[in-house]
């Protein structure tokens, strides 16, 4: 017997072992990259957490621009998201809908739960922690999507050596 196993006094093996199965109809996709933050994480950007609670239509619209890589701008996204939120609470939809396309983006885990519950149940948690997924990657969504291509290229353009034109220049007939 291996000193990992415990025997309880009838010497099953199994005794106070707590076993454990998965039922087909409940998984979770516990396969992929862990998230950069967690779900609970939310102090760790105070100002877009501030922003959530008071506006989360507006991180809505931030991630939604970024996801789609600017073909959704942010105020359209923002305000499908109110609509969604006035009309009997369905943002969950639009909410877990893009919260699955940066799960698939970045091959991340469904966890801690499936993301419609995380949108359900935990609404600003979930946008918070996509807000700091996306800025984590480098893609900053208070930038928007403009924002973010304008810095990246000027992160590639700084690396070049500016060339300065001459002093005096005139034109002459």
């Amino acid at each position: 017997m291996d000193k990992d196993e415990t025997t309880d006094n009838n010497g099953d093996p199994n005794a106070g072992e707590l076993i454990c199965t998965n039922s087909s109809n409940v998984q979770a996709d516990h396969n992929g990259n862990p998230w950069s933050t967690g779900l609970f994480d939310c102090h760790e950007h105070k100002t877009n957490a501030l922003m959530t609670v008071c506006f989360p239509y507006v991180t809505f619209g931030q991630i939604s621009e970024v996801l789609d890589a600017g073909e959704m701008t942010c105020p359209l996204g923002s305000y499908i998201y109110l609509l969604m939120m006035s009309a009997l609470c369905t943002q969950w939809l639009m909410g877990s809908k893009y919260r699955s396309k940066l799960r698939r983006k970045y091959n991340l885990v469904e966890a801690p739960y499936s993301d419609v519950i995380s949108h359900i149940f935990c609404p600003y948690c979930a946008l918070c922690q996509e807000f700091r997924e996306l800025k984590n990657r480098g893609l900053d969504p208070s930038l928007g999507w403009n924002g973010i291509l304008a810095e990246q290229r000027g992160t590639r353009y700084a690396d070049q050596q500016m060339k300065i034109p001459p002093p005096y220049q005139a034109m002459k007939k």
